[in-house]
């Protein structure tokens, strides 16, 4: 299945779920009629983060560092570096373990030991 005919349920579902949420950050590839299905079937607002086309190399784009700081996190969690799971929901429950840790210890004021924090690269 392809990502966007996948957000549809998933848009559904957050509208069910959390029904505040009003702005929804997409990438490029969701542009098109999913945009105009969720502002009119769904009252949602997508925001479509695109490159520009005279853009060359990397370049940062808005709130897409988000996404990829998120996935990092989640990345330090062995357990989420594989596919392990053959169920979604414990796929989900695997994913909702790490963020809970990660959240619970800022909101407690918790910092990570020095002797547990990543290594810095060295210069060569």
């Amino acid at each position: 299945m392809q990502d966007r005919d996948a957000a549809v349920p998933l848009l559904e579902r957050l509208r069910k779920t959390y029904f505040s949420v009003r702005l929804v950050w997409a990438d490029g590839g969701y542009a098109g009629r999913l945009v105009d299905w969720a502002a009119e079937k769904l009252q949602l607002t997508p925001d479509i983060v695109k490159r520009t086309d005279d853009t060359t190399g990397f370049v940062v784009l808005p709130r897409r560092w988000v996404v990829e700081r998120t996935l990092s996190w989640l990345m330090r969690s062995r357990r989420l570096v594989r596919d392990y799971e053959r169920l979604p929901a414990m796929h989900e429950a695997m994913v909702l373990w790490p963020m809970t840790i990660l959240m619970s210890g800022r909101l407690a004021g918790r910092r990570r030991p020095a002797g547990l924090s990543r290594p810095t690269p060295r210069a060569r």
